[in-house]
C-alpha cells in the first residue's frame, strides 16, 4: 500500500469499518475486500475540485461539460474505492448508517495491518498489479476554494461537509489499464486479502440478536478468528449512583 499523501501513514491509527453481517460473512469466506467505483457512492461531489453556489448564475454555452471536464469526470467510473472510519471509539451514528442500525459487524483494524494484509490486485491473472493507495481524507470547503490535485489525490479530498465521517481511504485506480486497452469494469472489483492479517477485532452490533450473535460468531471461527469477537461497548449496563 502507497501513501497517496507522501508524508508518512500512521500505522497505528485505529480504524474501523462498519458493515451488515452479509457483508461481512462474505469477507470471511471469500477473504476478498469489496472497492466500489466513485460513481456508486452518494456523494454527488466524489472528485470534485470545486463546487458552485446553488444560485449561481450559469451560462448556457457551459451547461454541457466540455471533453477536459468530461475526461476528468470518467475518472470517477476508473477509481474504485474501500473506505474506513478514524476513531479511537465506537460510534453509535456508524453503526445506524453502514451497519443495519446496529444488526451489524465493526471490523477494526490499522494501516500496519493493512499493509500485511492486502494482496496484490491484478485485473486479469496476465496483467500487472494495480497500485494499492491509502491515506486520510482532507475535508475543505469545496464553496470557497478550488483545488489542483492530481488525477488521483482528488478522490483523496472531500467537501467539508463530509467531515463528520472521518475518513480513510484505500483506492485503485484502473486508469492506465484502460488507456492500454484493458477491460475495466464499470463498478466495483474484488481485493485478496490475509483477514488474519487485517483483522484485529470484530465487534459485533448492539443491536444483533443471539441467533445473529452465533451465525457471526461460526463465521469468525471459520476464519480462525473467534477470539477477536467482543461485544459492543453500548451493551454495557448504566448505573445512576
Amino acid at each position: 500500500m502507497r501513501d497517496v499523501w507522501d508524508n508518512g501513514l500512521d500505522l497505528g491509527q485505529p480504524l474501523w469499518r462498519y458493515v451488515k453481517a452479509e457483508r461481512f460473512a462474505q469477507l470471511m469466506e471469500s477473504s476478498l475486500v469489496h472497492f466500489a467505483a466513485a460513481t456508486q457512492f452518494i456523494d454527488p461531489f466524489e472528485g470534485a475540485v470545486a463546487v458552485l453556489a446553488p444560485d449561481f448564475p450559469v451560462d448556457p454555452r457551459y451547461a454541457e461539460m466540455d471533453h477536459t471536464e468530461r475526461a476528468f469526470y470518467r475518472l470517477k467510473r476508473l477509481t474504485k474505492i474501500n473506505c474506513w472510519h478514524r476513531s479511537d471509539y465506537e460510534s453509535d451514528a456508524m453503526w445506524k448508517l453502514y451497519a443495519g442500525q446496529g444488526k451489524g459487524v465493526a471490523i477494526c483494524s490499522t494501516p500496519e495491518r493493512m499493509l500485511a494484509a492486502f494482496r496484490p490486485f491484478r485485473l486479469k491473472p496476465e496483467y500487472g498489479v494495480e497500485d494499492l493507495w491509502g491515506g486520510a481524507i482532507r475535508y475543505e470547503d469545496l464553496l470557497q476554494v478550488r483545488l489542483k490535485p492530481s488525477m488521483l489525490n482528488r478522490f483523496f479530498y472531500k467537501h467539508r461537509a463530509f467531515e463528520w465521517e472521518r475518513e480513510f481511504r484505500l483506492a485503485i485506480t484502473v486508469r492506465n489499464a484502460e488507456e492500454f486497452g484493458v477491460p475495466v469494469p464499470d463498478l466495483g472489483i474484488e481485493v485478496a486479502v490475509d483477514v488474519d492479517a487485517l483483522v484485529e477485532r470484530i465487534v459485533l452490533g448492539p443491536a444483533l440478536s443471539t441467533s445473529e450473535v452465533e451465525t457471526i460468531a461460526a463465521h469468525a471461527e471459520k476464519a480462525g478468528l473467534k477470539k477477536r469477537v467482543v461485544k459492543s461497548g453500548l451493551l454495557g449496563r448504566p448505573r445512576y449512583t
